[in-house]
């Protein structure tokens, strides 16, 4: 089977794990053996009810039991899921490049998803995934690990040095601990010189959603917390792509 049409099958199946991760992993739940329930009557799912995409779509939306509207949290997911694994499979010129690009992507989802709803970047993610960025530029790419491995200690560097700065003169954490080791893994992943675009596309990136937020009537102020990991989550991702 042609390894492009193998990732975009798999994404969605991909996607509903991630749901489940992005959901039990903060509250510190079972992610591989609680069974799947409806959170209004607690009937457990049947294999039926859990094909991604199609089952949400067969149902309308709802709980084949009670009736009860499902949340679509797991649906976009699964559909964010695929969407990766597709600009992936345009972007990546071999089999190992497109499955290291699968594995990036879903794994920023997941992380960018977490820290939007909980302002978390857990490292039982994002050390994995230093860990996988370094294991795929060895084998795509050996002569590179040295780069990468020297990016990954300097985005973390950096981004650390720039925190202690601002708690220093602020008083109170601008950055946190999760957001350098992000850019820990895109330095793992990318190598030094797309860094500063890292930083700056993210940066852009957090600018345009604060002004989204305000224009919605979100009032904001110097104290307001805005998770940066989806806006650096998305700023590695288009750098990957580039």
């Amino acid at each position: 089977m042609d390894p492009r049409l193998l990732a975009l099958l798999a994404a969605p199946f991909i996607g509903s794990f991630l749901g489940v991760l992005v959901v039990r992993l903060p509250a510190s739940r079972t992610v591989v053996w609680g069974r799947s329930a409806c959170e209004a009557c607690h009937r457990r799912l049947a294999a039926r009810d859990m094909i991604p995409i199609v089952s949400f779509l067969a149902l309308r939306g709802r709980c084949r039991s009670c009736g009860t509207p499902i949340g679509r949290l797991h649906l976009w997911i699964e559909l964010a899921a695929l969407a990766v694994a597709a600009s992936a499979a345009i972007r990546a010129p071999g089999p190992g490049a497109l499955w290291a690009d699968c594995v990036l992507g879903w794994g920023l989802l997941a992380l960018a998803w977490i820290d939007a709803r909980t302002q978390l970047l857990p490292d039982a993610l994002t050390l994995p995934l230093l860990l996988a960025g370094l294991a795929a530029t060895y084998w795509l790419d050996p002569a590179a690990l040295g780069n990468h491995a020297l990016a990954a200690l300097l985005g973390y560097g950096a981004f650390a040095l720039i925190a202690l700065v601002y708690r220093l003169l602020r008083g109170r954490d601008g950055l946190g601990g999760g957001d350098a080791k992000l850019l820990a893994v895109a330095g793992a992943w990318l190598g030094i010189a797309p860094l500063p675009w890292v930083v700056l596309v993210a940066a852009l990136l957090g600018l345009a959603g604060a002004a989204a937020l305000a224009a919605r009537g979100q009032v904001m102020r110097a104290t307001t917390a805005l998770p940066f990991g989806p806006f650096l989550a998305l700023a590695i991702w288009i750098m990957r792509l580039g």
